[in-house]
């Protein structure tokens, strides 16, 4: 079918797309196991992008043409009290989010509200700033995780988000920071992304005393295995969305030692501005995980390949 531009209306933006990026929530809407109210069929996906401003509609200023940019996809109100707090990923007012219940990047162009845009250097690389997505979610585990230099830290899981949060645990300079994931292929890709070690979940057992760890892996274990990892006083942050069937937490335990517990889900505004900032300032450089970049007309490919779950498949980009 043919691509027809949409006009932006008023305080509006259209991008012209260069790439756009495949989760596994993208895989999920395509096979319709995207949940009532986090989707909305029929939609065009992509959520993950990275692109060109076009054209802007009324009372967005002219300079803005031209520009590269990136944006949030989930809208919010600004007004609601989680708004008013900086959750604005949290907001009350109904659910939008681009490339799920509104039209995505997987089309030519994508016209969305300014306000929602992060604007890139004129040398950025557009196929690096694709990823900036998931470096925005990694951001806000980071966030909630309060690293300070010197720390021992672990990250769990060495996907997309688990690597992007280990690169950003390493700009606080700790002084151990560990990488546990499934496969032994991935240990080489840790350390370029920053971790001092990479173990396997037969070698995680000896993990002790760390003053942080993130979860991103959300596996049946994951989050009661780093309980143990922690020292007493420690942070656990669960980025990863849970198995249904995850093991439950000891709430003795985890009192006794006072461990505080924080979750990341998604990404607020403040948490997309820390990670465009890390972009630009070359601390997080993503483009290490890209390992296939396919045209939209390889649409079913890239589905595939994203649950094939070869290690040897990383990122998957798709240039419209």
């Amino acid at each position: 079918m043919e691509h027809t531009p949409r006009r932006p209306g008023p305080g509006e933006a259209r991008v012209r797309v260069h790439a756009v990026g495949i989760c596994d929530r993208d895989r999920d809407l395509y096979l319709g196991r995207g949940p009532v109210p986090y989707a909305r069929y029929p939609v065009t996906p992509g959520h993950e992008w990275s692109g060109t401003v076009t054209a802007v509609g009324e009372g967005v200023p002219a300079s803005l043409i031209g520009r590269k940019v990136v944006g949030e996809g989930l809208r919010n109100c600004e007004t609601c009290a989680p708004c008013r707090d900086g959750e604005t990923h949290l907001c009350a007012a109904g659910r939008g989010e681009t490339g799920f219940t509104l039209p995505g990047a997987m089309a030519p162009t994508l016209v969305l509200p300014v306000r929602l845009l992060h604007t890139l250097a004129p040398d950025a690389d557009l196929t690096a700033a694709a990823l900036l997505e998931p470096a925005a979610c990694a951001a806000a585990a980071v966030l909630k995780a309060r690293p300070l230099p010197g720390s021992r830290v672990a990250v769990i899981g060495a996907g997309t988000l688990g690597l992007l949060t280990a690169q950003l645990l390493g700009a606080f300079s700790p002084d151990e920071l560990t990488v546990v994931g499934a496969s032994p292929g991935r240990a080489d890709l840790s350390r370029r992304f920053g971790a001092t070690d990479h173990r396997t979940w037969d070698r995680a057992s000896g993990l002790a005393d760390l003053d942080a760890v993130i979860d991103t892996a959300g596996t049946t274990s994951s989050a009661r295995a780093a309980t143990s990892f922690l020292r007493p006083g420690g942070r656990l942050v669960l980025a990863g969305t849970p198995a249904q069937e995850a093991e439950r937490l000891d709430p003795a335990g985890i009192v006794g030692r006072q461990l505080s517990i924080g979750t990341a889900f998604g990404a607020s505004s403040g948490a997309w501005s820390y990670a465009v900032r890390a972009f630009s300032a070359g601390r997080l450089t993503p483009l290490g995980l890209l390992t296939h970049r396919l045209g939209i007309d390889e649409f079913g490919r890239a589905m595939e390949l994203t649950g094939s779950g070869d290690p040897r498949v990383g990122k998957v980009l798709l240039r419209p």
